[in-house]
């Protein structure tokens, strides 16, 4: 069993923009309780958590990474996740792991992308929120600017629970200390801003507080809990990771003021499926069946899967039997790992809080619930909305003969990372790996070569273009076959309407006596969606489509499944073409941070590449930020464009925003494309 209580563990992540030192500053919590002996750095590679090869050469973290460490009696759990948009998923998943985000600025940047988000997301999962403003003795920073920033941003709940002192080569506590002197505002205001804050959350001890003029510290600790909790308090911390100003002190607010598993707010689980799911909240109790949810899958060509999970429930022991999500054949937890970067150590148990890891397991999957219950079959934690890959390449082997290992490396990629995909087109025939950004597709090119030895060919996809229907239509087919033994004989009539967009497929069955035998409906739909998977426009995928059958006619010896498909697929390839079909694009929700200077000449591109400014926001530092629409098939070379008007300054990050119908001169010249292919064929 392990030798410390639920009620000692924290779990943290830390979360935020890119370059604003979340490596470096887990490599100083470590190295200041003790858990390492000599701190690295990133320019050196020789960090706990940025330990792939890839990480090093890029010098910034491309994945989430695990470690841990002990402090004043508390044995806190983190999460080091990477902070570019184009590995956000990775961040994300991170979030499903912990009671407590902390979210790291850059000093010197100020509110980035990844802040704002960050700080979303871990609001909408009901996390503790904890501001760590980096790199604070950095010169020419405006600190009393920036905190003005930030509650301007988030809100008055941000408060500073330290302030820099000694010229920021240190901070003065503001919650315990109730006077002291510091670089800008007063400790004393600050922490009575702190206490009139927290005490709101407790109206008797408001109502004392209000009569006797102050409480003691140890009476704050629940009230303080209870303001993380419900987002009353945002507490605001001061450090420098490559000094280590302030780090012992925010290794004391994690130790006495971040919550454990048993105060923060535990996460939605849900029992069964659909209509039917039954939602319930885990309980940190150590003896209550496993519950654990994985949030990090690794597969290394050498140790094989390793599933990375949270204990949530229960106790986790080595050689237990656990069942993966609604499987019902368990697996025995033979090796039980935790995790301090990339180095593993076997222990005999895990208790709610705690992380751990099981290799060569491969029913497990990112997001899988692990437990040990007949009964508890069909459970999933409330799932995140993972943002959807807009940016891809087409990938072909360049040695003949590699295939099928092309095959099975882009089948792991996706595992490991939510928001990668691979579609094949059914029309062009191309494999596409989509990813977040430019960025986030080399390095998945750069880890296919380094670890899989396997090299490939790209080029630029095609933009994933899709195609619905303006009206109602119908469409009927009967398919008859005769070749001197038993025939093919099967009739479809159905009706077509169109649905809202981004409702997908809806297909009904009204078919009434019997006249198509209830065996054959799943035929008649797959034959359906045969149909769906090219259109008649362009050939691109079918969506948002009601499709309703509700007659047809059957032959006793002559009717199989192969003929009511066909059936199906040219009834409803008769339907889509009456029923005014159009092609859509996919829209992208654009942001780009560049000088303030250049606003003119971004929003000018922007708008004669067909797109939309919604708006724009000054940011720190003469920069600004930029946010608008513009459909994707416009934003080729657009690293490239943004790289030229602000001399390298800028940046950008794509978010799918949703699909819209295409200007009738594009559709015309995608369709008169589409014939001459069909013709060549």
């Amino acid at each position: 069993m392990s030798n410390y209580p639920v009620e000692a563990i924290r779990t943290v992540a830390l979360v935020g923009h890119g370059d604003s030192g979340k490596t470096t500053l887990a490599e100083a919590l470590l190295f200041k309780s003790g858990a390492i002996t000599v701190a690295g750095t990133v320019e050196r590679g020789d960090t706990v958590c940025d330990f792939d090869p890839l990480e090093r050469e890029y010098l910034h973290s491309l994945g989430s990474a695990v470690a841990h460490f002990r402090h004043g009696g508390a044995e806190v759990r983190l999460i080091d996740t990477p902070g570019y948009h184009d590995f956000i998923g990775q961040a994300l998943a991170a979030l499903t792991a912990v009671e407590t985000a902390l979210v790291v600025v850059n000093a010197q940047n100020g509110i980035e992308l990844s802040t704002r988000r960050m700080m979303d997301w871990a609001a909408e999962r009901s996390l503790c929120r904890i501001i760590v403003v980096n790199k604070i003795d950095t010169e020419r920073v405006d600190l009393p600017g920036l905190l003005a920033q930030l509650r301007e941003t988030f809100g008055k709940e941000v408060l500073p629970i330290n302030l820099p002192a000694g010229g920021a080569s240190r901070v003065v506590d503001c919650f315990f200390n109730p006077a002291g002197e510091a670089d800008f505002l007063s400790v004393a205001e600050a922490h009575q801003a702190l206490v009139d804050q927290v005490v709101e959350v407790d109206e008797a001890l408001m109502a004392r507080y209000l009569e006797q003029g102050e409480v003691r510290p140890d009476e704050l600790h629940a009230p303080f809990e209870r303001a993380l909790r419900d987002g009353h308090l945002i507490p605001l911390c001061f450090v420098s990771a490559r000094t280590g100003a302030g780090v012992p002190e925010l290794l004391d607010v994690l130790a006495k003021l971040a919550p454990n598993p048993t105060e923060g707010n535990p996460p939605l689980f849900y029992k069964g499926k659909g209509a039917e799911a039954v939602p319930f909240r885990s309980v940190p109790d150590p003896d209550r069946h496993v519950l654990a949810h994985v949030f990090k899958v690794v597969i290394d060509p050498f140790v094989g899967k390793l599933g990375v999970f949270r204990v949530h429930q229960g106790t986790v022991r080595r050689d237990s039997q656990l069942f993966v999500g609604d499987g019902k054949k368990p697996f025995k937890v033979g090796h039980l790992l935790r995790l301090q970067g990339k180095r593993y150590e076997e222990v005999d148990s895990l208790i709610p809080g705690d992380f751990g890891a099981v290799t060569k397991v491969d029913e497990i999957e990112f997001d899988s619930v692990l437990h040990d219950s007949h009964d508890e079959d069909q459970i999933f934690l409330m799932p995140l909305a993972f943002p959807t890959p807009m940016q891809g390449l087409a990938i072909e082997a360049k040695r003949h003969g590699d295939e099928q290992r092309i095959s099975e490396v882009l089948h792991r990629l996706p595992a490991e990372d939510p928001c990668v995909r691979v579609e094949q087109h059914p029309t062009t025939h191309e494999t596409v790996l989509l990813g977040m950004g430019e960025l986030h597709l080399r390095y998945l090119l750069d880890r296919m070569a380094m670890t899989y030895k396997l090299e490939v060919q790209t080029r630029p996809p095609r933009v994933p273009y899709r195609e619905t229907i303006t009206r109602p239509a119908e469409g009927h087919n009967r398919h008859k076959k005769q070749t001197g033994g038993a025939g093919q004989f099967g009739e479809v009539f159905l009706r077509i309407e169109p649905l809202a967009r981004g409702a997908g497929f809806l297909f009904v069955d009204e078919v009434k006596g019997g006249v198509i035998p209830g065996q054959f409906i799943p035929s008649v739909e797959k034959g359906v969606r045969a149909a769906l998977a090219a259109g008649p426009v362009a050939g691109c995928p079918v969506e948002d489509v009601k499709v309703t059958v509700y007659d047809g006619k059957s032959h006793s010896v002559d009717s199989k499944d192969v003929a009511f498909q066909a059936a199906g697929r040219k009834a409803m390839l008769e339907a889509l073409r009456a029923a005014r079909p159009i092609v859509l694009e996919p829209v992208v929700a654009i942001e780009i941070t560049a000088p303030e200077a250049k606003l003119g000449d971004l929003t000018a591109d922007l708008t004669g590449r067909r797109g939309q400014v919604t708006g724009t926001e000054p940011l720190s530092q003469a920069m600004a930020l930029i946010r608008g629409q513009v459909p994707l098939a416009e934003l080729e070379g657009y690293a490239g464009r943004l790289k030229s008007i602000t001399a390298g300054q800028g940046a950008y990050a794509l978010l799918f925003s949703h699909y819209d119908a295409v200007p009738q001169d594009v559709q015309q010249r995608m369709s008169a494309g589409y014939q001459v292919e069909l013709e060549e064929e």
